[in-house]
């Protein structure tokens, strides 16, 4: 309609946590007993926090057959111009696609990374208009190859980076402000991010602390999870705002705080 005016909102895809999270994949940690309703319990209290952020917080179908359904960064990227739709390397998580793929068509043109390509949306780490993929046993060079070509019309950079001893780039390293990041520099290779983003600082994560290198920027404000307080302690000692949710039951999932959202913005 003429005159109307248009108010940008930062929307938050999630999905309740499945009963079955205690057969969730693992890559890196030993599987131990998931408490599902607290897993759910702590799920809607993350999901207040992104409220309380800036969020319009979206849910998702809730589903049983999916352990790891409530990880939904992992099945898209989602950019101003476009959403990329991602290809698990784990069989039993490519179910969760189409009903974030269906979400995000009200909101973004759809590409999407086929075959042989795998690629986590974990593993996608934005800085301006350079974006780092982590290689894992998630994401390989071949969505490197794709994600690459799918972005070039729109003006983005695509690196890889190194990842070693943990499931995704954003485990070991995410993003705090336009130019400062955290990491856990024994899991991810700094040189690759510093060859394209010179500018960009880093804060360590604390040794004892090796998980700690996963938060959320929602706007000015970090969420962090409360189980890496040192970190925490050293991400404010730069004067950065920090909100922390108690996410530990996911985190035995090997979790974050980025995974059990999507977050993007849009006109209203």
């Amino acid at each position: 309609m003429p005159g109307t005016i248009q108010t940008l909102m930062r929307i938050a895809l999630t999905r309740p946590p499945s009963r079955r999270l205690g057969e969730c994949e693992l890559t890196h940690l030993p599987r131990t007993p998931i408490d599902a309703d607290l897993a759910r319990e702590q799920h809607r209290g993350y999901c207040v926090a992104l409220g309380r952020l800036g969020c319009d917080v979206r849910e998702l179908p809730a589903t049983s057959d999916l352990p790891d359904g409530v990880f939904v960064e992992d099945r898209a990227i989602v950019l101003d111009e476009i959403a990329v739709i991602t290809r698990s390397a784990a069989i039993s998580r490519r179910d969760e696609t189409p009903s974030v793929e269906a979400a995000l068509r009200a909101y973004r043109p759809i590409e999407h990374i086929t075959a042989p390509a795998t690629l986590d949306g974990g593993d996608v780490l934005r800085l301006g208009r350079a974006l780092f993929v982590g290689l894992t046993q998630r994401t390989n060079t071949e969505a490197v190859t794709q994600l690459r070509e799918r972005l070039a019309p729109h003006g983005y950079t695509v690196c890889a980076v190194p990842v070693h001893g943990s499931l995704h780039l954003k485990s070991g390293c995410s993003v705090l402000g336009p130019d400062l990041l955290v990491v856990n520099r024994d899991w991810v290779d700094v040189d690759a991010i510093l060859a394209t983003v010179a500018s960009v600082r880093f804060v360590a994560v604390d040794p004892r602390e090796p998980r700690g290198g996963n938060h959320l920027l929602l706007g000015d404000t970090v969420l962090a999870p409360t189980s890496c307080p040192r970190t925490v302690e050293r991400i404010r000692e730069l004067g950065v705002t920090v909100e922390t949710v108690d996410v530990s039951e996911l985190e035995k999932a090997e979790a974050g705080v980025t995974c059990s959202s999507l977050v993007f913005s849009a006109t209203s």
